[in-house]
């Protein structure tokens, strides 16, 4: 393990020695050097420590500024809160009191009781008794969990150091140089991998503002505008959920040129779209991890064969108990705030097998669900399959105790029929064994994490959406409804 503020600090000075001048930080506009980056977190650090700032949220859109308060943040081992912007008023309101925030860097702030005081940056509020932390807690990522109130991952700053140098050794043999940051740097997976272990290896971290990337609000992606920037930034890696590289590989078959790495996590991916990207050439390696082991834990490598989620990182030990569920060690968090501090090992809740040394993932421990005829079935492989076809943006597929599965779907446009919906899930049915396939259906509004059904990493909160459309879902009868499959 080593104290993350002072390996990384050595890192961006040796970068900064050697190549003065070398882009660490763009946005697109503006480009920082490594020197012009160590100076900058001199600035706000001294910022900090004047304003006496200590548990801070961050709570900005991509770009230069997130990154070098975050990492100002990460150098005066301040406690860091991400703020999602698609969390709700009431989710930051549990954040701010959960996590006893005296500070808030970004907009917003003054409705939650943070005032100018001194820096306009900077805005405060007075903490009489901030609420007990892990020791050496330096970063709370907040999960949208299972419940509307988010969950508080706690972590220090050598956790972050140890998944970064484990990615570092994976994909340093690729000479990457520019990394294009398109998923929100508040997501771990993507602070990780898109700014600190660029920086780590000597390369430029790109990131323009979301919209920019394509984004449109919390849940619309447009890829053509996602194609556009990566077209621009000519970048040699990028990090991707399933949905988004579902976009991407609809609207551009063969890969971009320049991309030499594309890690794809945050959810499971189906096998129809990670064969149908690799065949277009993109360079697509899927992962596997979770917030609790400081978000990546297996990862394909390039010159390996594809197989399951890969190997473990360096760091991380994985084993498998009786029924079948995964056990994580290495770069765990410190605990669930407001709980008791964890252990050296972390039960996921996922379930899967060893083949060779790499992870096959079988799905959630209490999602795969049960037939009436008592087949077992894994909803998010029939959910992958699903949303292979561009007729189909989101899917939920439930069975449990039923005759006949059912799914929510998500159409991919508003002006597409029933019809064409219903050839879309044939086609898929075709490829499915008989007890996967979807036998009744229900369109629905798109998951989003506004609306709690989706994950900031694209991940389906089921206990909300059963909550939702249970009634349907549930149903000990069939009738026939519009939108059901004959």
């Amino acid at each position: 393990m080593h104290d993350l503020p002072n390996a990384l600090m050595a890192r961006l000075d040796h970068h900064a020695n050697h190549a003065p001048q070398r882009t660490a930080l763009s946005d697109g506009e503006q480009r920082l050097s490594y020197t012009a980056v160590i100076q900058h977190i001199a600035q706000r650090r001294q910022r900090l420590r004047t304003a006496g700032a200590r548990r801070v949220a961050l709570a900005l859109d991509n770009g230069l500024e997130w990154a070098l308060w975050d990492l100002a943040l990460m150098m005066e081992v301040c406690v860091a809160v991400p703020i999602p912007d698609f969390f709700s008023d009431r989710q930051r309101r549990h954040i701010v009191e959960q996590a006893g925030l005296d500070s808030w860097i970004g907009h917003g702030g003054e409705a939650y009781g943070f005032q100018t005081i001194g820096d306009a940056v900077i805005t405060q509020r007075q903490i009489e008794l901030p609420p007990e932390l892990p020791t050496g807690t330096t970063r709370i990522t907040f999960t949208s969990g299972t419940s509307g109130s988010p969950r508080g991952v706690c972590l220090d700053n050598a956790a972050l150091l140890t998944v970064t140098e484990s990615l570092a050794a994976v994909v340093e043999p690729l000479a990457i140089r520019r990394h294009l940051a398109m998923l929100p740097l508040a997501t771990l997976l993507e602070n990780i991998g898109g700014l600190y272990l660029p920086l780590w290896l000597g390369a430029c971290s790109v990131l323009p503002s979301l919209t920019m990337l394509g984004w449109q609000g919390a849940s619309s992606f447009s890829a053509p505008l996602a194609l556009e920037s990566i077209a621009r930034y000519r970048p040699h890696s990028m990090i991707l959920v399933p949905q988004l590289l579902q976009a991407l590989v609809s609207h551009a078959p063969t890969s971009p040129h320049s991309l030499r790495f594309v890690a794809v996590g945050g959810a499971p991916v189906a096998t129809t779209l990670l064969t149908r990207a690799q065949g277009g050439g993109w360079p697509v390696f899927e992962g596997y991890g979770l917030s609790e082991c400081s978000s990546v834990v297996c990862l394909n490598r390039p010159g390996e064969p594809v197989c399951g989620v890969g190997r473990p990182l360096p760091h991380a030990q994985v084993r498998i108990d009786q029924d079948g569920q995964l056990h994580v060690s290495g770069a765990l968090m410190l605990g669930y705030l407001g709980e008791p501090p964890s252990g050296d090992w972390h039960a996921t809740g996922d379930t899967g097998q060893w083949q060779g040394d790499t992870i096959i993932l079988n799905g959630r421990q209490r999602e795969v669900f049960i037939t009436a005829y008592g087949r077992n079935v894994n909803p998010q492989w029939v959910e992958g399959e699903l949303c292979t076809q561009p007729a189909i943006a989101q899917a939920m597929v439930y069975g449990e105790a039923l005759p006949a599965n059912r799914a929510l779907i998500v159409p991919a446009a508003a002006q597409l029929t029933d019809t064409q919906i219903d050839a879309a899930i044939q086609a898929v049915n075709l490829t499915l064994p008989d007890y996967a396939q979807v036998h009744e259906w229900q369109r629905v509004s798109p998951f989003t994490p506004n609306n709690q059904q989706v994950t900031a990493n694209g991940r389906l909160r089921r206990e909300t959406l059963l909550a939702a459309y249970g009634h349907w879902l549930t149903a000990a009868s069939t009738h026939s409804q519009e939108g059901a499959l004959s």
